[in-house]
């Protein structure tokens, strides 16, 4: 229980010292390939904006000599709709073809923008995604709705338990799996939010193909099932001042899910998890566009034995982004702890173009009650695309090196973290 103690006090002290600023919304993960029927609208245009360039910019500017860039449109209480086509990139999924569809929308005049989102799609290793996202401002702010619902048909291979685990003890698994959740947070002061939510997850057609070396896997060892069901509370807390959440240049984001899953709600098994996810955000240098950033998360089983698919793993996270230079579920355990700091610069004056460097690194135990094990680095660059250039949504594109020759190519639409 030390350490868990430990990075509770460390979220206290780090809202505490840290937290002065604005703002929060949903990521992108994939890349439109049509032009919607909006513009984000999460952040004031300030002058020095005023001649940046997006991608739609340079594309109409090719076929129309005399084209004028106009204004975004405004997001009000009026729903705006949009569906577009889309790809995307990872190690996992290899290539992703999904149909992107977004409502966007504002409850009252001066809330945060409010947005429900689903993304279907059909990935080049047979796997099936259908997401549905909603985060619903409430009047003044004063709440904030955060709904979940997942169905996956996923194939996907892992390699036991620890940052020890090797690349040679691959196992392909299969299984299906569906996710409901709802959070309520309730503005407690100024950007620091804390609430209640729910989570019910549901993995079934579990089964595992064997390592291909031969040699019997972790996941027989932990104890495989066919079906397991994981349903409890979770105690939440929040504080965001960032200045704009899609693409931060400055502020503090801090959050903080307790986890507590019942047998008599419906688990296998009883067990409870912590969550930390901290970040922070510089310009560098003070008068520039270039941002270090620094992220912190760290997903701890504190008791109980969950399911082998339940256990925190690389690029588990909601947004599924840890781990750059490693294929997601490359390490698991009852234990995680990751660090990661990004250094992003303008390419082009325009902010039509950018870059990165990142370097990472995590850490894991074995099975529940066991220590951390060794840590594991990975690092690279990477090239940033204006598409939005009100809401600064950058298209993500980023080639990672990781351990035993691991590497691979990553791309989403907004930025890591």
């Amino acid at each position: 229980m030390r350490i868990q103690k430990i990075l509770v006090l460390t979220f206290t002290l780090a809202v505490f010292f840290f937290g002065n600023e604005k703002a929060h919304a949903q990521d992108k993960r994939y890349i439109p390939l049509g032009h919607p029927k909006y513009k984000d609208t999460l952040m004031v245009v300030h002058p020095d904006t005023t001649f940046d360039k997006d991608i739609f910019d340079v594309i109409k500017s090719l076929f129309d000599k005399n084209y004028k860039q106009t204004k975004a449109d405004s997001v009000t209480t009026k729903p705006v709709f949009s569906i577009v086509p889309a790809i995307g990139y990872t190690l996992q999924t290899n290539l992703a073809g999904t149909l992107s569809g977004n409502v966007i929308f504002r409850t009252a005049p001066n809330t945060r923008i409010s947005t429900i989102t689903i993304n279907p799609a059909y990935t080049q290793k047979k796997q099936v995604m259908i997401p549905l996202l909603s985060n619903i401002w409430t009047k003044d702010n004063n709440f904030d709705f955060i709904g979940e619902l997942r169905f996956y048909k996923y194939p996907q291979s892992t390699y036991g338990l620890g940052s020890h685990s090797n690349l040679a003890d691959e196992n392909p698994l299969d299984y299906s799996f569906f996710r409901f959740a709802e959070t309520v947070l309730k503005q407690v002061s100024g950007n620091f939010y804390a609430g209640l939510g729910y989570i019910f997850d549901d993995r079934w057609n579990m089964s595992e193909r064997g390592q291909f070396n031969g040699e019997v896997s972790d996941y027989r060892r932990y104890g495989p099932i066919t079906r397991s069901i994981s349903t409890g509370i979770t105690f939440n807390a929040l504080f965001d001042s960032r200045d704009n959440p899609i693409n931060p240049s400055r502020g503090f984001y801090a959050s903080m899910q307790y986890r507590d899953n019942y047998s008599f709600l419906g688990s296998t098994s009883p067990w409870r998890s912590l969550i930390i996810d901290v970040r922070k955000y510089y310009k560098l240098p003070a008068e520039s566009d270039n941002v270090l950033a620094f992220w912190s998360y760290d997903w701890l089983v504190i008791n109980g034995r969950p399911a082998y698919l339940d256990l925190p793993a690389t690029g588990y996270d909601p947004n599924n982004t840890t781990g750059r230079g490693y294929i997601q579920g490359r390490f698991r355990g009852a234990q995680m702890v990751y660090l990661e700091s990004e250094y992003r610069f303008k390419i082009t004056r325009n902010g039509l173009l950018g870059g990165v460097a990142f370097v990472n690194a995590q850490s894991f135990s074995a099975a529940p009650g066991s220590g951390l094990q060794s840590i594991q680095p990975g690092f690279g660059p990477g090239l940033r695309i204006k598409l939005n250039k009100v809401s600064k949504t950058n298209i993500a594109i980023d080639y990672g090196f990781g351990r035993e020759g691991s590497r691979g190519l990553f791309i989403n639409v907004g930025e890591v973290f």
